[in-house]
């Protein structure tokens, strides 16, 4: 790929959409720091009271749904996956297979950033299998394991 895949490198908004087919409003990541290709990265979520889902989970209350957590965790993992392949990447997809292990230690509100820490555990050809860790301030908010698949885009 091109030099914004060196170990380490961060990889802004529109990096991201280059990589990814996520939008508003399913993009659920703002940047991602830390890339170890086909290893580790960290996710950054800025979670504003501007989320549309917001907007019903819960009025009055705003929590950021658990499930969107894990989400941002899987978008993340993504990068990790397409940083590793070599130039077929723009054709390829990533899908979720499984998640296991899901825990919500702590609700995420409006003015969270989550730092979402996501580390491959294994893969192998299509499936690949990754941790995944919300922080806010260094204190967990939630965390899971998830498999997801490599898939071509014409599949």
């Amino acid at each position: 790929m091109d030099a914004e895949t060196t170990t380490g490198h961060e990889v802004d908004a529109s990096g991201i959409m280059d990589r990814i087919p996520h939008r508003y409003p399913f993009l659920l990541i703002d940047k991602v720091v830390d890339i170890q290709p086909g290893e580790s990265a960290v996710g950054i979520k800025n979670v504003t009271v501007n989320e549309p889902f917001f907007q019903g989970h819960f009025p009055g209350h705003p929590i950021m749904p658990g499930v969107l957590i894990v989400e941002a965790m899987a978008q993340t993992a993504a990068i990790v996956v397409i940083e590793a392949l070599d130039d077929t990447a723009s054709d390829k997809l990533v899908y979720f297979m499984s998640i296991d292990n899901a825990r919500f230690r702590k609700p995420v509100l409006p003015g969270h950033t989550l730092k979402l820490e996501v580390t491959k555990e294994h893969g192998r050809g299509k499936v690949w299998r990754f941790k995944g860790v919300a922080k806010s301030e260094g204190v967990v908010m939630a965390e899971a394991v998830f498999t997801a698949m490599i898939v071509d885009k014409t599949e």
